[in-house]
């Protein structure tokens, strides 16, 4: 019995150790240079000139807050109207009814117009939003005393997809946001993800652009892609070796399946014999 005790004993240990070689055979090791970002100089500080300012207009299908101010607070709330107004949208947080809300705001029309009580449309299309907050209060001042105007965009949107932690549409409060901001939101890049092939797809005007960015050289800051617009989808792509390492494994868990059944079924034989 303490001779078969020990062969069975040896076939486990067989087992464990053509699990772990088979299985740690098809995983392969991520070099560092892969991961890092921003890889440039090894001096301790260096600078670097800005060479670009993205700076956001206002665009057709933008949804503006503007909030209206003045010594007269009756007038006030005809103007601000549609800022407290509320209608079901996917992108802000549920309130205690389950039902996800967001201003109605100011929509900006294909021709660039908004549409204000009293002083009627006003086109803002390619200003920034204090351009525009500038232009309606320049308006407003035949109908108000003192007036104060603050523009704000509601329908900034990023999609992030691929291999990143938290994958999702993000709704940007601020008037611009970079790429590394948004990924950081977005909990980072998984240790899968190729970060020197980053996909962001652009549709301004009529044109959709796809550009590739290289997030493990410093190149990225000069891009124009560094800044990102609205609606911008970015995706982030597997390395190869998740894709070869997840089918490799795929094909082999039938193959182990099979050997540790083979295994099982002598062994049985064995006992079966020795009895």
């Amino acid at each position: 019995m303490k001779n078969m005790n020990s062969v069975l004993a040896r076939y486990s240990v067989l087992i464990v150790l053509l699990y772990i070689a088979v299985w740690g055979g098809t995983s392969s090791c991520v070099s560092p240079k892969s991961i890092v970002y921003f890889q440039g100089d090894t001096q301790k500080h260096s600078s670097q000139d800005v060479v670009q300012n993205y700076i956001p207009t206002i665009q057709s299908n933008d949804l503006l807050s503007i909030v209206v101010g003045s010594l007269n607070s009756e007038a006030n709330e005809m103007f601000n109207t549609a800022n407290t107004a509320m209608t079901a949208s996917a992108n802000y947080s549920a309130n205690s009814s389950g039902a996800r809300l967001q201003p109605l705001g100011y929509l900006v029309n294909l021709d660039g117009f908004i549409e204000m009580p009293m002083i009627g449309k006003v086109k803002i299309k390619g200003l920034t939003t204090t351009e525009a907050a500038d232009t309606i209060r320049h308006k407003l001042l035949n109908f108000l005393k003192e007036p104060s105007v603050m523009v704000r965009n509601l329908n900034f949107k990023i999609s992030v997809l691929g291999e990143v932690k938290l994958p999702a549409v993000y709704v940007i409060p601020d008037e611009k946001i970079t790429l590394p901001e948004v990924l950081s939101l977005a909990g980072d890049l998984t240790i899968y993800g190729n970060r020197s092939n980053v996909m962001i797809i652009r549709e301004e005007n009529g044109k959709r652009e796809y550009a590739r960015i290289d997030l493990t050289s410093r190149d990225i800051f000069n891009s124009p892609f560094y800044y990102l617009h609205k609606n911008d989808v970015i995706y982030v792509e597997p390395v190869k070796s998740k894709m070869l390492d997840t089918d490799s494994r795929v094909r082999t868990v039938p193959l182990i399946a099979t050997i540790v059944g083979g295994i099982s079924t002598l062994g049985i034989l064995i006992l079966n014999i020795t009895k």
